[in-house]
């Protein structure tokens, strides 16, 4: 199955590298017009560079997850180029790890508010230009620590497992209004977020970011008779032969 999204106008936050910048690349080779979306300007100008030499269609908005002025911005500045949102891949996020007794509440806050707080924003704001067109697809990019638990994780596994609770509730208040809600689960991806959670993983056996791009090209494909709630999609657990 293939997805065909000309002419779809779709945001990506955490857009400037990993699993958001091969998001931004294969929405945009299925033909939407994509926003990257991402706190550093120079990585999402990239994106949209690679983008638009490749023939696709990308701009480039940047946006603080931790600040609701900005991303009510974000999507206002959407509404007003395009008039319309179909996709919202909500992938950003940061990573602060460490045992507990030792974890400082400022770090602590960073995390809360930029995955969880962040990705409750862009799930509002979305549905305020989704909801009167009754459509849309709002996909929030998880973890494997949505669902487990792992040592020196704990905040960002708070705001994960948060994530999944959003994801859930959201599903059935949307579907009144047309809107599929989905979550994907990674486990252990090539990123520079696992590296630093998880520098003992052998890189060999890690997925790469296209890995999560064709899974959430594989929701969008599907006809909106098909509602996934979510994909756990998981690392091998040793290299190959």
């Amino acid at each position: 199955m293939q997805a065909h999204l000309e002419n779809q106008i779709a945001i990506v936050t955490g857009a400037g590298r990993g699993i958001g910048r091969a998001v931004c690349q294969a929405l945009a080779a299925a033909g939407a017009q994509v926003i990257a979306a991402a706190r550093t300007r120079d990585q999402i100008e990239g994106v949209g560079r690679e983008i638009t030499t490749a023939g696709g269609r990308c701009e480039a908005m940047p946006v603080d997850l931790a600040d609701e002025a900005s991303i009510r911005k974000l999507f206002a500045s959407v509404n007003d180029r395009f008039g319309r949102l179909d996709i919202v891949v909500n992938n950003a996020g940061v990573g602060r790890f460490g045992p507990v007794a030792e974890f400082s509440t400022d770090d602590l806050d960073t995390v809360l508010n930029v995955n969880l707080r962040g990705t409750f924003l862009c799930c509002r704001e979305a549905l305020k230009l989704m909801q009167p067109r009754r459509c849309g697809f709002i996909i929030n990019v998880s973890s494997v620590v949505g669902f487990k638990g792992y040592p020196h994780q704990a905040a960002y596994t708070a705001a994960k497992h948060g994530i999944m609770g959003l994801t859930k509730s959201l599903a059935v208040e949307a579907q009144e209004h047309g809107i599929r809600v989905s979550a994907v689960l990674p486990g252990g991806v090539d990123t520079e977020l696992v590296a630093q959670a998880r520098p003992d993983l052998d890189r060999a056996i890690l997925m790469q970011p296209d890995d999560i791009a064709h899974t959430i090209m594989y929701l969008l494909s599907l006809s909106d008779r098909a509602h996934v709630d979510q994909i756990y999609i998981r690392r091998r657990t040793s290299a190959p032969f």
